[in-house]
């Protein structure tokens, strides 16, 4: 369950798979897409029925690991929970972007259309930045945020600041310049860097990559968020 994962309280699905392999990712173990316990689309809906009144103002998340390596199913399970006999759920995803494919997006449409929110992960505002810190290019997650703007689903914007890589105030600036081309934003969460995920990667005989970075200080994030909403009303105000 998850109190961070969109509004209310929420049951949280963590599929596994991811084709990113951000350097501060606190979750390897959700790398592999064969790991992990399968479950069917009802035996999520009856843990999220046993337990309804718990979650009355909330719903359900899909995060991952990348949910979007699972449309079909994620699909599935959005269309169920939006049919639900006791009443309709929330269904939020939360994403990366990495595993869209705008040269198909057939296969996104009903996952897309069934998601009420979804929380798409920015790593960096930079393609360099992006493949650096990622291994990955930034088109595919910047394809799926055009795509959720044509479609008008309500998107929240999150953004793990790590100090010395995403904390500069020049980088938090291009990310407000970046999502004021999107309509649909609904909020913005800047995410303090942490280090609780470092003792997987130890027990998974994985080097570390972000060994010695200090956790961030949450005390700087509400001065970093300001730097990020000022240059994304500045480009929208340009854009008027």
């Amino acid at each position: 369950m998850g109190t961070v994962d969109g509004p209310g309280t929420r049951l949280v699905v963590f599929t596994q798979g991811c084709p990113m392999r951000c350097a501060y990712c606190h979750n390897p173990d959700s790398w592999k897409p064969g790991a992990g316990t399968s479950k069917t689309v009802g035996e999520i809906l009856d843990l999220f029925e046993r337990n309804r009144p718990f979650y009355r103002k909330g719903g359900i998340t899909v995060s991952g690991g990348e949910p979007l390596l699972q449309p079909q199913f994620v699909g599935a399970l959005f269309s169920a929970a939006h049919r639900a006999e006791k009443g309709r759920i929330h269904t939020a995803l939360d994403t990366s972007g990495s595993a869209y494919d705008p040269g198909h997006p057939e296969r996104f449409d009903q996952v897309l259309r069934e998601s009420d929110l979804v929380l798409l992960d920015i790593k960096h505002a930079q393609d360099k930045g992006h493949r650096e810190l990622t291994g990955m290019g930034a088109e595919r997650p910047r394809a799926l945020a055009d795509e959720l703007s044509r479609r008008r689903i309500p998107m929240v914007i999150r953004h793990v600041v790590v100090p010395g890589i995403t904390d500069d105030p020049e980088e938090l600036r291009a990310l407000g310049r970046l999502i004021a081309r999107w309509d649909n934003v609904v909020g913005l969460d800047l995410l303090p860097y942490h280090t609780m995920g470092a003792p997987k990667y130890e027990a998974l005989d994985l080097d570390y990559p972000l060994e010695g970075t200090p956790a961030m200080d949450k005390n700087r994030i509400p001065q970093l968020r300001q730097i990020v909403l000022q240059a994304r009303a500045d480009a929208r105000a340009q854009k008027a």
